[in-house]
């Protein structure tokens, strides 16, 4: 599958046709109605399909909350759902037609019309993007909608900003990006809510709860064959309830299909996920506890002993769920962290773990149940429960220090730099030996600690893990097992010489990479990243580091990174509004606003990572090329050098298009 410029049709033919209705409900409430007839054989995909796919279709109601305000998310006609070889994802899409509703309340009576920008993207063996603009007038008269200005100097800046590309058509051949994509399945982060509920299983808010509540089925149900039905509609009540928890987030994602899955680039969101990991960690320290109000709980308890039968069940697995909050509370905020970080749509990923935590905390009561004899061989509760608590605050404060290391990356702080954050994990590993090997205590307490094989082993584990993070500390060397998570390489407290990924010597302005290009000689590989891709920084680690990979991007290429995440403010007299060939209008205020809208305007794709390779004259010299292996990409690089080397005319060339630098 390959992707062709933006431009919603093939050659002449369009493959997406819009149109439009405006129904007036009441004096100041409307429906806009806007339906796509798709060309035959082609695939419109939904708000709501797998990230990892095609692009969703969105929509921006510009103006929205000024003279009107918009109720509720937009409503979508009947889709269907395949599992997409290329993509690796299930992909939701519409065929032949698709309708989209959305009602709006106006506030302002003398509002001459609403304007709904689409943004789309269809595929059959090929995929392309389109943008299409509605305008719905309410006064009767035509309605032009809203525009940013596009000055002399905008137009200017604009030109700048597009490369005159040769054989562009390259970039979407055999090996295309897509097809190289790895994305993190909803299994694995089902396996994850599942080891995150047997976790919970050994809490002391879950613990004592099992042999109780089983000898309790087993004893009052009349007979073993109802006490077993009971405790076995008692675990499938447990996994619908954190299934049903999840799903708010399928609603509030529908607001707004890129809201959760920007916490990985959002400051603020990374702040607060910051604090709240925090709080979670020093929760199970013992300092405090995490409930929810005690009136819901006595609430559900009322209900299951008032209502009885299969309904009085559900309530007793709701009554769990609410008392087990102190402990499970943190443990499901760390699995909300994890699913943010993953690939893939984060409502889905959520989901999955839900499901997972919730049949592991249902198992045993079914378990148990069936084989009741089991249940003389469990342990008694006791203080190794209270050791469980304070391992899982650490482990949240180590998860707690991600997200603060995200937002000092993407804010360019300075703050947690590799080496602090590599010695701040070092010191809460040592903490945590320290604490099992009975060093120190959270809680005051007469009896010494019992030094059990567990704990030792735990201990050997941690020291193991120290003596990992501080070689690569020390060594600079890349720590494969934990690609992703520490700030990049580079980002570092030492004088550096390059500011970038490994020690090469890399570009950050795509001007001065394609001078040093032609002053070099050597082709340019051109990488569009970001301050906070846990992608990115994979690849890096664990491709780039490859003894031979490295050996080409040193020698014989001009790496130029830029970073679309970047909030650093141009300076006020080079932003400016970019314009689209569709029309669209975007304004470029950022250094981030400026390569993205760069990475898009030339190269038809919004996601990181991205490599492109050229020849200092602009000559595309291969396919585009995401996240893939070690040996794919040194093939992929092999390929690409070969056809330069192949032409030296590709060095130099008349009439180009130089984008501005903005530095």
């Amino acid at each position: 599958m390959i992707c062709l410029p933006v431009s919603g049709q093939v050659g002449n033919t369009p493959v997406v046709t819009w149109s439009q209705d405006l129904i007036r409900v009441s004096d100041s409430t409307y429906t806009l109605v806007m339906e796509a007839s798709i060309a035959e054989g082609w695939h419109l995909y939904s708000q709501h399909t797998a990230d990892g796919g095609a692009l969703p279709t969105e929509f921006l109601f510009v103006g929205a909350g000024e003279g009107y305000e918009v109720l509720g998310p937009v409503s979508e006609s009947a889709s269907q759902t395949a599992y997409s070889d290329i993509f690796e994802v299930e992909e939701t899409f519409f065929t032949g037609n698709a309708r989209f509703t959305q009602e709006v309340l106006v506030l302002n009576p003398n509002l001459a019309g609403i304007q709904v920008d689409v943004f789309y993207q269809v595929c059959e063996e090929v995929c392309i993007g389109g943008e299409h603009t509605f305008l719905f007038s309410l006064a009767g008269t035509p309605f032009l909608g809203e525009q940013l200005e596009v000055d002399e100097r905008s137009v200017t800046l604009g030109q700048g900003l597009v490369l005159d590309l040769r054989n562009p058509e390259r970039l979407d051949g055999e090996g295309n990006a897509a097809s190289m994509q790895e994305p993190r399945g909803g299994w694995v982060i089902f396996g994850l809510g599942f080891l995150g509920g047997l976790v919970a299983l050994l809490t002391p808010c879950v613990f004592p709860m099992i042999p109780l509540t089983v000898s309790f089925f087993t004893k009052q149900s009349g007979s073993r064959s109802r006490g077993i039905g009971n405790a076995m509609f008692y675990g499938f009540s447990i996994v619908l309830i954190y299934f049903l928890l999840s799903l708010p987030f399928h609603l509030f994602d529908s607001v707004d299909s890129q809201l959760l899955n920007s916490m990985a680039t959002n400051i603020w969101l990374n702040l607060f996920f910051f604090l709240v990991f925090a709080v979670f960690a020093f929760s199970f320290f013992g300092y405090y506890e995490l409930t929810l109000p005690s009136s819901w709980a006595s609430g559900a308890d009322s209900a299951s002993s008032r209502i009885g039968g299969g309904i009085g069940i559900f309530f007793m697995a709701l009554t769990l769920a609410i008392v087990s909050f102190s402990c499970t509370g943190p443990i499901l905020g760390g699995l909300l962290g994890s699913t943010a970080l993953a690939e893939g749509d984060v409502a889905y990923n959520l989901t999955y773990g839900m499901l997972g935590f919730g049949l592991a905390l249902a198992l045993p009561f079914a378990l148990f149940a069936l084989f009741p004899s089991w249940l003389q061989k469990l342990p008694s509760s006791g203080g190794w429960m209270e050791t469980v608590k304070v391992v899982l605050g650490f482990l949240e404060l180590a998860l707690a220090l991600k997200f603060l290391s995200n937002a000092d990356l993407v804010g360019n702080w300075g703050l947690l730099k590799r080496e602090v954050f590599l010695g701040l994990w070092i010191v809460l590993a040592l903490l945590l030996t320290a604490y099992l090997l009975g060093r120190f205590r959270f809680k005051p307490s007469g009896a010494r600690t019992k030094i059990t094989p567990w704990r030792v082993g735990g201990s050997v584990l941690l020291l193991a893990f120290s003596a990992y993070l501080a070689y690569g500390m020390v060594t600079g060397a890349p720590l494969k097992l934990l690609s992703g998570f520490p700030p990049p390489d580079f980002y570092s407290l030492g004088q550096n010489d390059v500011d970038c990924p490994l020690g090469l010597d890399c570009q950050k302005d795509f001007e001065q990479g394609l001078q040093l290009a032609r002053s070099t000689g050597k082709p340019i590989l051109l990488d569009f990243t970001g301050w906070a891709c846990v992608n990115c920084r994979k690849m890096e680690e664990q491709v780039w580091s490859d003894p031979e990979i490295f050996r080409l991007l040193r020698d014989e290429f001009v790496l130029i990174s830029l970073y679309v995440d970047d909030r650093t403010p141009l300076p006020e007299g080079e932003q400016f509004t970019f314009e689209f060939p569709s029309g669209k209008r975007k304004r470029i205020e950022t250094t981030g606003d400026f390569w993205s809208t760069f990475q898009n305007a030339n190269f038809s794709a919004v996601s990181q990572p991205y490599y492109v390779l050229l020849s200092p004259g602009l000559e595309v010299l291969g396919p585009a090329i995401q996240n893939t292996d070690a040996a794919t990409y040194e093939s992929w690089l092999l390929k690409g050098l070969e056809r330069f080397k192949s032409n030296p005319g590709l060095v130099e060339s008349d009439g180009l298009k130089m984008v501005r630098s903005v530095f």
